[in-house]
């Protein structure tokens, strides 16, 4: 249900800043994954969708898990991001929204971009210049956080991302480690000389050992980088798996209790 306050709010934004989000006509497909689109104040614009808990109780707050999806997410249709890899159906078996009540924001990458400007077949990188959606997916996390009508818990924010998306997961994390609480990067990699950055932060990536799209060096390595700087990330290299670590990660009720049980740290 589409809370009237928070149109308000929105419009407001719009007004106030030049930029703002308004409500998508993508109407029957991943409801009640409510989609919409930010537009910011030079008129570049980001599909997006966003989904309260199922419950919310008055004076309660409540976690954010920022989803950042993979290339097959990709397009313009607003709804490929939460159908990539079967994540509305993985996010239900899980209880989000239910069990685990929380909110929930998922960016859509247009086709032929990326959340990294990084070639997936490199064993390593060096940050590039932010991407488009990456710096507009901020806005988004940012504008909904600052909304007051929203009982989102400031330090509880979380990211997770698959493939292009676990590349987009360690990127928005090195870029903005003080917004986090906790990260869950699969099949992705990073800038291992900005490991020290993100050593405070607790981060379990995942990767299969026979991943010929990314290798799985791209997350080893990144551990090794973290907790050479003093951190102390966790790692589930999983066997025998190819790409599609997000299966088993998305499975384990042990990741999603570690992950809300996550509280962001006081530096």
């Amino acid at each position: 249900m589409t809370n009237p306050l928070l149109l308000l709010f929105l419009s407001l934004s719009l007004l106030l800043s030049g930029g703002g989000y308004a409500e998508s006509k993508v109407p029957g497909r991943g409801a009640p994954y409510l989609p919409r689109i930010w537009k910011d104040a030079g008129g570049d614009t980001l599909n997006y969708r966003f989904r309260e808990p199922d419950k919310i109780e008055k004076g309660k707050r409540y976690p954010l898990v920022v989803f950042y999806h993979g290339a097959g997410g990709r397009g313009s249709d607003n709804f490929g991001q939460i159908r990539d890899a079967g994540a509305m159906e993985a996010f239900a078996g899980a209880g989000l929204f239910a069990a685990r009540p929380c909110y929930f924001l998922a960016g859509q990458v247009p086709k032929g971009k990326l959340w990294v400007d990084v070639a997936w077949s490199s064993l390593e990188h060096e940050m590039p210049k932010i991407s488009d959606s990456m710096r507009l997916m901020f806005e988004v996390i940012d504008a909904h956080m600052a909304n007051g009508n929203l009982q989102i818990d400031p330090d509880r924010v979380y990211a997770m991302g698959l493939s292009m998306g676990g590349y987009g997961t360690w990127d928005a994390i090195q870029r903005r480690p003080g917004l986090f609480a906790a990260a869950v990067p699969i099949c992705g990699g990073g800038d291992k000389s900005r490991a020290r950055n993100i050593a405070s932060l607790p981060i379990w990536a995942w990767h299969g050992d026979r991943d010929k799209v990314i290798r799985i060096s791209r997350s080893a390595d990144m551990i090794a980088a973290i907790k050479s700087a003093g951190g102390a990330p966790r790692f589930t290299e999983l066997k025998g798996v190819g790409h599609n670590a997000w299966s088993a990660c998305w499975k384990s009720q042990e990741m999603w209790d570690w992950l809300f049980a996550q509280k962001r740290r006081a530096d």
